[in-house]
């Protein structure tokens, strides 16, 4: 998996805000923002699960490869239920529910606080079923 965020993200406003609560990623160093990316292809995310410590900025940078639209949720069980039943048809005003528009790339950034696990689901219609989720483990 190729990690890399540089100061055009951020300066391009590709930029989300800070949530505090657990979720996990990949590490690339002892201190900063730890970049994180994951792939879209076929309707599923590539890697399905990473891992990263509490308290650090993370940024997830989305590519999505396939010719339709998806997005980005990460939490816990009430927020997966709420999305599952929502009618919101596009997220761009939390940095932990992200639209990924067909063949483009969107950056978020944010900073998970308490270890533990969360998912991260697509809930546009049937792509939860079709396996579209993964798992974020936050660690102390």
């Amino acid at each position: 998996m190729k990690r890399r965020l540089g100061l055009s993200l951020l300066a391009a406003g590709l930029v989300g805000g800070t949530v505090w609560f657990g979720v996990g990623g990949a590490l690339a160093g002892s201190s900063g923002t730890l970049p994180v990316d994951i792939t879209i292809h076929y309707s599923h995310y590539q890697p399905a699960a990473f891992t990263v410590p509490a308290g650090r900025p993370i940024a997830i940078t989305l590519r999505n490869t396939d010719p339709i639209d998806h997005e980005w949720i990460v939490g816990d069980a009430a927020t997966h239920q709420r999305h599952r039943t929502g009618t919101e048809p596009y997220h761009a005003s939390r940095p932990t529910e992200v639209t990924i528009p067909a063949l483009s790339t969107v950056t978020t950034v944010f900073t998970f606080g308490a270890p533990g696990a969360l998912q991260y689901i697509c809930h546009l219609p049937g792509h939860e079923a079709y396996g579209m989720v993964g798992t974020v483990t936050i660690r102390p």
